[in-house]
């Protein structure tokens, strides 16, 4: 897959607005607008989404370190959204489309720990039986996280459509 120098731009500033997103939103737990970028780069570049997402990823690890707890999950956390997403049909009615979107990304947000429990049983030493307590454990954040990508998946389709139009535009 060969990438023009203007994909090689937009996509480099895509990662970095979802990284700025981020930061900005840190202060509340579990709630930022990752899991809608994820969602609508998808829609919109379909395969080459992951160089947004893994350009984000990249700077994520330089902000925050390369440590295998909090970043080594970032390096599949999004792709099974991504995967997720590229699942969908790509012709969805579009009455039904944004609450499709948006409960995919809702999904990934209450999964997110089970998702990350790999990474913890194994540099934790855990058990399963002991990652699963701290998965039920880490369940509250989940459901906020859940209701947060929900509604911020709400942004979506604007975003996907506004891309979209900036394409056509060149």
């Amino acid at each position: 897959m060969k990438l023009k120098t203007r994909e090689i731009a937009i996509f480099a500033m895509l990662g970095a607005i979802m990284f700025v997103s981020k930061v900005v939103m840190e202060g509340i737990p579990n709630v930022h607008l990752l899991g809608t970028f994820v969602v609508a780069f998808t829609l919109t570049y379909r395969v080459k989404a992951l160089f947004p997402i893994y350009g984000y990823v990249f700077a994520n690890g330089l902000w925050e370190g390369f440590s295998p707890f909090g970043w080594l999950p970032e390096v599949y956390l999004w792709l099974i959204l991504w995967g997720a997403t590229m699942l969908l049909p790509k012709n969805m009615p579009k009455r039904i489309a944004p609450v499709v979107y948006m409960t995919v990304s809702a999904l990934h947000g209450l999964l997110f720990g089970v998702f990350y429990a790999p990474v913890y049983a194994i540099f934790t030493g855990m058990g399963w039986n002991r990652v699963w307590l701290w998965i039920m454990a880490g369940l509250p954040y989940d459901i906020l996280h859940a209701i947060g990508n929900f509604v911020l998946g709400i942004l979506i389709i604007p975003i996907v459509t506004l891309l979209r139009k900036l394409d056509k535009k060149t």
